[in-house]
């Protein structure tokens, strides 16, 4: 009796642990689901990857996963905000026009520089 006990101990133990293991393997590819990652289906193909190689890969994809936020993407801030729609790009686009006429207004009245030889 004890010895059925036992053995259904030690499947039932055999079985969390091969389920367990390939959870923890899954664990950076759900963050990345959560985070709206664009790389989801490589992460999750390297973390089956990873289960064949001990999990040395493991650590890398959860920095991986966790590097990108959909609010902030990559982290990377620039100075001003970008424009956004139509509307901020046509803004643009006259303002960089601008400048464009205001220097070639400045070097057509400016003097031509002398050539050195």
């Amino acid at each position: 009796m004890l010895d059925q006990i036992a053995l259904g101990i030690l499947i039932f133990a055999g079985i969390v642990l091969f389920y367990g293991i390939i959870v923890l393997h899954d664990i950076p590819y759900e963050i990345a689901v959560h985070r709206n990652h664009p790389h989801q289906d490589a992460i999750h193909a390297a973390g089956w990857v990873s289960l064949f190689t001990l999990h040395a890969l493991w650590p890398f994809l959860w920095i991986w996963a966790m590097l990108y936020r959909e609010d902030r993407g990559w982290g990377f801030a620039t100075d001003k905000p970008q424009p956004q729609g139509e509307q901020g790009l046509a803004q643009e686009l006259a303002e960089l026009r601008q400048r464009v006429e205001r220097l070639e207004g400045q070097s057509q009245a400016g003097a031509r520089p002398e050539r050195k030889m």
